[in-house]
């Protein structure tokens, strides 16, 4: 009896030592691509990480890529809005009409490396267009790096692609493919690989940096990039957290996620893809692809082709009172201030 009674004393000293250890809160993330991907590797997974040692294990995140929790990359930003999820990692195009002020940042031709980009889209955001995240706990946005196409056969001027059907990870940017002559498709990224090997695109405009979490440089062997500093288009993305979550944290809490959120961490995010463009590029090398890069006067030619995009969008923005000239003049100024630290 006395050893029965020592084994349930340890038990019970394990238990109460295990829960002075366990975690005050358990929060989920949500996300949309597999876990060895660039930005879930390289950025999601080191804020969680940060964000549990600063709560000195207090916070615990659960990390759910790949839509482990259901519904589809467009629902991600109802779900941190709805209590589905306490944060997602998503990409503002996937649910169009609903950030008209941050899609001043998929112009063509805005941007160029990520992390400048970042800290300039969030400044931005915080100055101009906060109201279109009241819903949800802002924690950051961001830009990926130079947008490049890749395609099943050589596109080595605007005139190759004509009639092209090109996959569009947004509105913005599907009225760009239909401005340079192509057949804009919609889809979210994942879809991409699938959509490649059945024919349904012969082409997409993704990052280097997702090219190998889709594999894409062993789908198709031509990619076509542009001279200068800035990529043909831009995607932007946000990582959100549910409000109601949010504010039940203890203050000492939620200073933890307030210190990691904001411009930091949207840098964080876009040096993430600075790195993972380096990555998509070296195995499309490897695997022997065909790498255009468009001289000046050619890459002219796509910019002057695609500038209408930008009198449709101040068109279709002025009808909701908001002014795009405006907006697109400090996107520009703050691009052009990280771009020069």
């Amino acid at each position: 009896m006395k050893v029965i009674g020592k084994v349930v004393a340890a038990a019970i000293g394990f238990a109460v030592w295990q829960s002075a250890f366990a975690a005050d809160v358990t929060l989920r993330f949500h996300q949309f691509l597999p876990p060895q991907a660039t930005i879930p590797s390289k950025a999601i997974a080191p804020w969680i990480a940060k964000v549990e040692k600063e709560s000195g294990g207090r916070i615990k995140i659960q990390n759910f890529p790949s839509m482990q929790l259901g519904g589809k990359p467009p629902d991600l930003f109802d779900q941190a809005k709805d209590g589905v999820a306490d944060f997602v990692w998503t990409v503002l195009g996937y649910t169009p009409g609903r950030f008209p002020k941050s899609e001043v940042f998929e112009l063509p031709f805005s941007t160029g490396l990520a992390e400048p980009g970042s800290r300039a889209f969030q400044e931005y955001v915080e100055k101009n267009a906060m109201d279109e995240f009241k819903d949800v706990k802002l924690i950051a946005v961001h830009i990926h790096g130079p947008g490049l196409i890749h395609s099943r056969d050589p596109i080595t001027k605007l005139e190759d692609l004509k009639g092209v059907k090109v996959r569009g990870g947004s509105r913005v940017v599907n009225i760009m493919l239909t401005e340079l002559g192509a057949t804009p498709v919609g889809m979210p990224v994942p879809a991409v690989g699938e959509a490649l090997s059945k024919g349904v695109i012969t082409a997409t405009t993704i990052p280097w940096e997702v090219v190998p979490a889709l594999k894409v440089q062993q789908i198709v062997h031509n990619h076509t990039g542009f001279s200068g500093d800035k990529g043909l288009y831009t995607q932007t993305f946000g990582v959100l957290m549910n409000k109601a979550a949010y504010e039940k944290l203890p203050a000492d809490l939620k200073k933890v996620i307030d210190d990691n959120s904001g411009i930091e961490t949207a840098a964080l995010f876009g040096r993430a893809m600075d790195a993972g463009d380096k990555v998509g590029l070296s195995l499309a090398q490897k695997a022997g692809n065909k790498i255009y890069m468009l001289d000046p006067t050619e890459t002219q030619r796509w910019v002057h082709a695609a500038s209408g995009v930008r009198d449709i969008w101040f068109k279709e923005v002025a009808a909701k009172g908001i002014d795009g000239p405006k907006l697109a003049a400090d996107a520009e100024a703050l691009i052009a201030k990280y771009s020069k630290k």
